[in-house]
Parts: C-alpha cells; structure tokens; sequence
C-alpha cells in the first residue's frame, strides 16, 4: 500500500480540536515520510542538514519515534536501515495501524527523497515552528479570556513573549530538555579549547581588563555577575568600561577574523543616567577627556579632534543602551529577549539592580520584590544564553567599619542576591576614603603637628592613588580573592596594572 494511502486511513480529529473547528494543524506528512526515506537509504543525510532536527518536529507520532531511534543508531555509529530498524518496532501499536514494519520498507520504496533532502527538512522545522505558534496563540487567548481577580495582564503579555521567543529562536516545541553528558563534556571541550587559544586563561567573554580575565576566565554564558560597591567607588565605569571591551573587541572579530570570538555585542540597561550622558562617558574613556571638562565645553582643539576621531571609531561599536527608567524587571527581560532577536546580543549589563521594579505582587515587600529580580536576572541570563552583569548597591554598614573593604553581609536588602549570583564582585578604591579624611592644608604658621599630621597623610595617599582593587567574593567556577587595577579617576577609566606592579597592591 502506498505511503500516502496510509495516512488517509488516520483521520486527523485531533488536530482539528487543536487548531479549531474546521481546521487542522499545520503538518506534511508525506514530506516526514520522504525525509526518513532519504535518510533510511544514506544516513550521511544528516551530516549534511544546515540545521539539527529533532524527534520533536515531526508531527506523526509514529514519524518521531522512528526519527529518535534513527539518532540513537547514529549517536552509537551504528548504521540506520529498515533492517537494523526492525527489532525496535515489532511491538509498536502506532506502526502496526500503517502496516507493521513493513512500513519501514516502504518509506525507502522510491528514493525521492534524496533528491531534496534540504527541502524537506527545511519544511518539516518550519511547520514544527507553526505548529507551536498555533500553540502559543491558543494559550494566550485562553489566558486572556480568563478574569479572575489574580490575573496580572501584564505578566501574561511577558509571558507570551517569552513563548513567541522561543518559537523564533528555532526551538519548535521541544522545551527545555536534559542534556547529554556527551554533548555537555563537547561543551567543555570547546571552553578548554577556547581558553588554549587565547594564550592561557580566558575561556569566555572577555572583559577587557587582563587581572580580571586571568581571575576569572572571562564572562560565562547563563553566569549572573553582581558588580557592588558603595556611591564613588567607580561600578558605572568599570560597567562601562568592560561593556566597550565586549563590543569592540566583538567588532575587531567581524574585521579580522579569528578561531574563536572573545567578544559579543552588549545591551546596557541604564536606569540611572540618560543614554546620551551614558554616550559621552564611554567617548570621554576612549578619547582620554576628563567627561567634566567635555561637558562644560573647556577642551582644546586638539581635545575636540581626538574627541572626534573616537566618536567615528565607535560609530560601528555594537552596543545597544536602553536608558528606560523604572524598568520592571518582566520589561526588562522582554526588551533583553528583543534585542537578542535583532542583534545577537551576547552580554546585559543592568546599572542598577536596585533600581528595578518587581511585579505587583512582590512590591508590598521590598526584600520579596528584590528576590523575584534577582532569580529574574538569573532566569534571563540562562534563557538567553548570556553572562548578566548586574550592579548593585551597598549598605551604609561599610562605612561604619574601620576596614572599609565589603563583604557579602554587605549586600543591600537580600541575601538572595548572593545566592543567586554566579560571581559577586565588589569594588573598592582606598584612595576614594584617604581623600575623605584630608587634613587641613597646613600653613607656614601651622604647628609642627599639624604639618606632620598632613604630611603622613599626603603619603599614605601617593601609595593608594589611583589603584583599585576588585575583590572577588563569590565564584561559583573558581577561587575568591582580590584583583588589583588602576583607575583613572579623570577620565573615569580602569586598567590593568603590570604583574611586576601586583606587590604595590600587597600581594603577589
């Protein structure tokens, strides 16, 4: 009996409940039916896809079966024919309703799948796709029909558009699944050998800054990073300055190529300061201009020149800033998942996590409401496939402390910031509290205390001027310790100091 005689002995009453009355799912069986043909007769099919397909885009249930025990073979080396197929399905109910395993024979009967191998399986991912879009529609007219008085319309609008997401990132209804120890240590595999590349150590996206790429291997894909610190202390920046380094050294990839891509275009939640101040920091880095002095106008031409000659350098730069403010973090997610879909991005930069909003129901309670945005960071990190940086505020509790230096009790509002962080970070710049306590400018008629009270000042300040320190309080993949930097408070730029430099820090 012919393959399409088959299939219009099973009437699809189910997909006409599924689709709505009168209608019936998107689906080519015939198509599924060839492909697995195709493949029966040469198992190279499958090297040869430009895109992996699963058991779970076919639509017949008899055709996902078959599919998932063709892969099985394949994953064993084994060879994928009728034959070899046989012992599998003696006993499947679903194959005995098309004519038993003669039907296996029967797909390879004519070949003709061979000739559209691409075509076919193109079609079959792209009616997978619709399929799931008909799901979603159903779900979210079913949700919005549903009145009841807990219903938040707006989760359910960021709910939907995560679905609508997935389904344009290609995932055709197959959900989240467990990954294979097989597929998870090629993963690993590939990190090592990324981090061999590199010349030693960095295995992820790079942050620009070589004490903290050596500390750390880079940013980490699914990884949440929450970058702390008290008011002055410089998290704007160093944000600022690794976002640049992510997206410039991402550009410089695109231009010269190179085995392995150590940056990525960056999106930059801004809920503190404006888009364009934001622009003129990150301008006044590159140039070298004290950002005060561009603001006021008091440059040089030649400042100006430099100023522009950085401008049209970064005009290219693929760095995406949305300076919304009040953000929840459900729009947050749902502008993060946007522009991954239009640009790729590889890593969100959030300043400041504090600044955010929870839903309605966390916001009676502010250590709740904190909780659900930092599991949301966390969520949005995994989703995406993206390292997160997060910045976050401080308690005054460190100011009280004769050593100044944080720590993770420090952490503001809930402990489930730390909990649900991959790494915290925290940054701390002695110099900033040294000038806090300067002395009087002694006088000619100042006494000799005083003068000597200045005068030790004055030099324990010169020791701690312009160093950093980024001390790493939690690493989920690694050692804790400090990081030591140099930070150029004019123009508001970190930097990495010689190893020779590191015992200026107090350690090797």
């Amino acid at each position: 009996m012919p393959v399409t005689d088959l299939f219009d002995r099973a009437a699809p009453d189910a997909d006409a409940d599924a689709a709505g009355p009168g209608r019936v799912l998107p689906a080519n069986p015939e198509a599924e039916a060839a492909f697995l043909g195709a493949v029966l007769i040469d198992n190279k099919v499958l090297e040869e896809l430009p895109f992996p397909l699963s058991p779970d885009h076919f639509h017949e249930p008899v055709h996902a079966r078959i599919f998932a025990r063709i892969l099985t073979l394949a994953d064993r080396n084994a060879v994928a024919t009728p034959v070899t197929l046989k012992p599998y399905f003696d006993a499947d109910e679903g194959l005995k309703e098309l004519g038993g395993t003669t039907y296996l024979a029967q797909l390879t009967a004519d070949g003709q799948g061979l000739l559209a191998t691409r075509e076919l399986a193109q079609q079959i991912f792209d009616l997978a796709l619709l399929r799931q879009l008909v799901g979603v529609g159903r779900e979210l007219v079913e949700t919005a029909f549903d009145t009841a008085s807990d219903i938040a319309p707006l989760d359910k609008i960021a709910e939907a558009e995560a679905a609508l997401y997935k389904v344009a990132e290609g995932d055709g209804g197959a959900g989240a699944q467990a990954t294979d120890f097989r597929s998870a240590s090629l993963a690993a595999l590939k990190m090592a050998e990324a981090a061999m590349a590199s010349g030693g150590g960095l295995s992820g996206k790079t942050t620009g800054l070589a004490s903290i790429d050596e500390k750390t291997a880079g940013l980490h894909n699914s990884d949440l990073v929450i970058l702390a610190g008290r008011p002055g202390m410089g998290k704007t920046s160093l944000a600022t300055n690794i976002a640049f380094n992510c997206a410039e050294k991402h550009l410089e990839y695109q231009r010269d190529g190179g085995p392995f891509d150590y940056g990525a275009p960056v999106a930059f939640f801004s809920l503190e300061m404006s888009a364009d101040q934001l622009a003129t920091r990150i301008l006044a880095e590159q140039a070298e201009i004290s950002s005060e002095s561009l603001r006021s106008g008091k440059i040089t031409r030649e400042e100006f020149q430099k100023l522009s000659f950085a401008s049209q350098r970064l005009a290219e730069l693929p760095l995406y800033i949305d300076d919304t403010p009040a953000l929840t973090i459900a729009a947050l997610r749902s502008r993060a998942r946007r522009l991954k879909r239009r640009h790729g991005i590889g890593l969100v930069v959030v300043d400041y996590l504090q600044l955010l909003q929870g839903s309605n129901r966390a916001s009676d309670n502010r250590v709740n409401e904190i909780s659900e945005i930092s599991r949301g960071l966390k969520t949005l990190a995994k989703e995406l496939e993206v390292p997160v940086i997060a910045l976050s505020q401080l308690s005054r509790a460190v100011e009280q402390r004769e050593d100044k230096r944080p720590q993770l009790s420090d952490l503001r509002e809930s402990g489930s910031i730390e909990q649900d962080a991959d790494m915290v970070w925290f940054i701390y710049r002695a110099d900033y509290y040294q000038e806090a306590s300067r002395p009087d400018m002694p006088t000619a008629e100042s006494s000799p205390e005083a003068q000597e009270k200045y005068a030790a000042w004055e030099s324990r300040y010169l020791e701690v001027k312009n160093k950093a320190t980024l001390i790493v309080a939690k690493q989920r993949h690694g050692s804790t310790g400090p990081v030591p930097l140099l930070f150029h408070a004019e123009i508001t730029k970190f930097s990495s100091p010689s190893k020779r430099d590191y015992s200026d820090w107090g350690y090797e």
